[in-house]
């Protein structure tokens, strides 16, 4: 037809075909209590897929030193900017002194849905994630600006951690894209 672009046969990049953006967001994450090799590592190359600018570690959550999150992480570790944070609750604490928003991804009462959050502009923003089996500990969420949830449609009330933190940050990273544009 008239006015048709060309077609083009689609062709798989390579990782060597990638080039990196550099470009992160004013979005760190906090992870509290997640001792699941696999869902640490997949925190790790989520903050470098996404350009989260800081993973944090916190309570009994598992570091790099494991093999298993090295091997999940596939290398990310190795170029996130991370740290490990004994105390969350003093951690998300000292994040708010410096003027962070913190928002905590779990399933309340008055939680919200993760697509109407409205980042405030200018602000460090802070996204906790808990234990996928206790969630975010109360104490967090007392401290929290927000609370959102990711909308479940089916069956189960939750889904893997890493997962559910991949669609926040995503939608977050959108927010944030989108307001760096206007």
């Amino acid at each position: 037809m008239i006015g048709d672009p060309p077609q083009r046969a689609h062709r798989q990049l390579s990782h060597a075909d990638h080039v990196p953006s550099g470009q992160t967001f004013p979005l760190s994450l906090v992870a509290q209590d997640v001792a699941d090799p696999a869902n640490i590592g997949s925190l790790f190359r989520l903050v470098d897929a996404l350009g989260v600018r800081h993973l944090y570690l916190a309570g009994d959550s598992i570091t790099p030193d494991n093999l298993k999150v090295r091997r999940a992480a596939r290398s990310a570790q190795q170029t996130v900017s991370w740290s490990y944070h004994n105390d969350s609750v003093e951690l998300v604490r000292a994040l708010k002194r410096r003027n962070a928003w913190v928002v905590s991804l779990e399933i309340t009462n008055i939680s919200e849905d993760v697509r109407l959050l409205h980042l405030p502009p200018n602000r460090d923003v802070v996204l906790v994630v808990g234990a996928e089996n206790a969630g975010v500990q109360q104490a967090l969420l007392d401290e929290s600006d927000r609370v959102v949830h990711i909308p479940m449609r089916g069956m189960n009330s939750s889904m893997n951690l890493a997962v559910a933190a991949a669609l926040a940050v995503f939608e977050m990273t959108r927010q944030l894209t989108l307001g760096s544009e206007s």
